[in-house]
């Protein structure tokens, strides 16, 4: 079992799928000869050729439309858009089409397709390069949304996500890419799309995160048992559509407190979702209201500061015990 970072797991995952069926293509632009910008696709234009690693222009709604295409036609494209900042140039092939052949075909044709993205701040980049904008994606009817946090479930959920029957909205924390390794199966992996895992089993307190804050997020877990002799419970959503209420739930009925922590926007953000479910399912279990550590309702900043911007472990440090004081 080898130890990987999540850009070799993903490399992985993407050249076992490639071995395995010849039905998956990858198509995106640099992907091939340059191999991919942060070279999550380095070897597979060698190895599988110019038929099925597809470099494509310079065109967000062309790479996305002809995966649509090539997918009703009984393909398993994998569409990679550079960074995730500039989905929004193919959003209308999103919504309009991608989302919605199952319902509009009513299930006769269906969109096996997984879009892929790096995503989220850190690394210093200009502008439309650190978005963090997954909420749109869980709001529109039709699509799944993964966002792993580790190399090892990165590796498995793109499995699951290439051999899903339904469309795909893989983001991938840049933040993370290469910023730690872990044991990786040799073999291929599949971890079920909708299940969260808990990461640090606890009694006091329910951590909730995903992707690119999971790492601050049990940080702060650390911190709170080290400094303040609390018990949190941390939880990766991985999937946040569909998302695993039963595991959240269950959490804070146990704990009574819950920290809700994400790096979007906080308005509207996947953190007001999340609340609104424990309210529906958990309220009589509440000790305190539910905070959220998330980034601010602004533009994302330029990189002089953007570890303002990012949550981090102090934040949600103060989010917990406010929460735990209430």
């Amino acid at each position: 079992m080898a130890e990987l970072t999540m850009v070799k797991a993903l490399n992985l995952a993407l050249h076992q799928n490639m071995e395995a069926d010849p039905r998956v293509i990858i198509c995106g632009q640099d992907v091939g000869r340059d191999e991919g910008v942060f070279r999550v696709t380095e070897g597979l234009y060698n190895r599988f050729g110019e038929s099925r690693v597809l470099d494509s222009p310079l065109a967000e709604a062309g790479i996305i439309a002809t995966s649509i295409g090539m997918a009703l036609y009984g393909l398993r494209p994998i569409a990679e858009i550079q960074f995730s900042g500039f989905i929004y140039q193919g959003f209308h092939q999103i919504e309009q089409h991608m989302a919605r052949f199952r319902n509009r075909t009513r299930g006769r044709l269906t969109v096996p397709m997984v879009l892929r993205a790096p995503y989220g701040g850190g690394i210093r980049a200009v502008e439309h390069h650190s978005e963090s904008k997954e909420a749109y994606w869980v709001h529109t009817p039709g699509l799944k949304v993964v966002i792993p946090s580790g190399p090892r479930a990165a590796r498995a959920l793109l499995h699951a996500a290439i051999s899903d029957p339904d469309p795909v909205i893989f983001y991938e924390p840049k933040i993370l890419y290469r910023a730690f390794r872990e044991e990786v199966p040799d073999e291929p992996e599949s971890w079920e799309i909708g299940k969260a895992r808990i990461v640090r089993p606890g009694n006091d307190i329910t951590l909730i995160s995903y992707g690119s804050t999971m790492r601050v997020t049990q940080e702060a877990g650390d911190d709170l048992a080290d400094l303040h002799n609390i018990d949190a419970e941390v939880i990766d959503l991985m999937t946040i559509k569909p998302m695993d209420t039963d595991t959240i739930v269950q959490s804070v009925r146990k704990t009574g407190r819950a920290v809700v922590i994400h790096e979007g926007h906080r308005t509207c953000g996947v953190g007001a979702e999340i609340i609104a479910r424990l309210n529906e399912q958990a309220f009589d279990y509440l000790e305190a209201p539910i905070r959220r550590v998330t980034g601010y309702d602004i533009h994302f900043p330029y990189f002089s500061c953007e570890q303002v911007y990012l949550p981090d472990a102090e934040r949600i440090v103060r989010g917990a015990m406010d929460t735990l004081n209430y």
